[in-house]
């Protein structure tokens, strides 16, 4: 949403700017065609960036998340639908009323000016503390229940491991690593828009879950339990099993070189589906990568299917739940 936000701003800042160069050569004088048509042009503009935001939002709230493209095609035909109405709105009220002019100045003009203006600054600013500072996420399914549940508003804190430089992987200025336990949020670890995980498309999306393996561990999992370098980790009273059956494992023919390569390439979920939901791995998680789990141990689509998450696509960690009021407050 913060790189929609971004380009939103630039493209009213370009309006801005363009409206600024115009005035001070004077286009702008009293009732003129150019006047009307720079008009019709704003409506235009901001008839677009309403309707994109709106469908933007509403396909965030349903999961429909674009993830190859800035926008989506559907979201491009409503916003150019949008400036279409925009524009004719902008000429029909111009022929039937005549705007005022002051000090030589068009008013209509003056007005688009400052809400450009007014737009441009809010949207940018936004987008820089989304990107930044902090964003706002929703829980997307039951896979962190109890800690979460689904359809929280939570903010995630973004500037805590780094922040990230615009475009790239790379983070500067760290308040602290990775811990062990952290609930982070994350971009999904694939670079193919054409990969199925977890029952779709998963390219771009973010994800939420515990860390629960570091860099160098050897981790794994044993009729449901976690182990690290082959010590049973007792303390997770986050964690949350509703099966009361295990299911078996079904791996034992893999060798373990094979095992490691399956799992870093993402393949072993859709190799042996829910038979490694309990008995997994030992895998050697590599540097650089975290293992990711939800807490609904039995109702989550976690790294044992799809294999480590590196640090570079962690956004930030779980800090504040803001809706609803009964849930307000700080995860565990």
């Amino acid at each position: 949403m913060e790189e929609k936000l971004f380009w939103i701003g630039i493209l009213m800042g370009a309006h801005l700017f363009l409206s600024h160069n115009f005035k001070e050569k004077g286009r702008f004088a009293g009732d003129s065609r150019f006047s009307r048509a720079w008009h019709a042009v704003f409506a235009a503009l901001i008839s677009f960036v309403g309707m994109v935001l709106l469908t933007v939002s509403l396909d965030n709230r349903r999961g429909d998340v674009v993830t190859t493209a800035l926008f989506s095609g559907r979201q491009l035909v409503y916003g150019l639908l949008a400036a279409a109405a925009g524009v004719a709105y902008a000429y029909w009220k111009a022929g039937s009323k005549k705007p005022a002019v002051k000090d030589g100045l068009n008013q209509a003009i003056k007005s688009d000016m400052e809400w450009s203006e007014t737009v441009f600054s809010a949207v940018l600013l936004a987008s820089v503390v989304m990107y930044l500072f902090v964003q706002a996420f929703k829980i997307p399914s039951g896979s962190m229940e109890r800690t979460f549940l689904v359809g929280d508003h939570l903010f995630v804190n973004k500037f805590i491991y780094g922040f990230r430089i615009p475009y790239t992987h790379k983070k500067i200025l760290p308040f602290r690593d990775v811990k062990r336990g952290d609930i982070v949020v994350f971009q999904f670890p694939s670079e193919d828009p054409a990969e199925f995980q977890c029952g779709g498309s998963q390219y771009r999306k973010d994800f939420i879950k515990r860390v629960v393996g570091m860099p160098g561990d050897k981790f794994e999992v044993r009729n449901g339990a976690v182990l690290i370098n082959g010590v049973p980790v007792k303390d997770e009273p986050y964690a949350q099993y509703l099966d009361q059956a295990r299911y078996p494992a079904g791996t034992e023919k893999v060798a373990p070189a094979d095992y490691q390569a399956f799992w870093e390439k993402r393949m072993l979920g859709k190799m042996f589906s829910e038979y490694i939901r309990d008995n997994f791995g030992p895998v050697s998680v590599p540097h650089g990568n975290y293992v990711v789990m939800g807490d609904n141990r039995d109702r989550s689509c976690d790294s044992r299917y799809w294999g480590p998450v590196p640090e570079s696509l962690i956004k930030g960690s779980a800090w504040f739940t803001y809706w609803p009021p009964s849930r307000i407050g700080f995860p565990e």
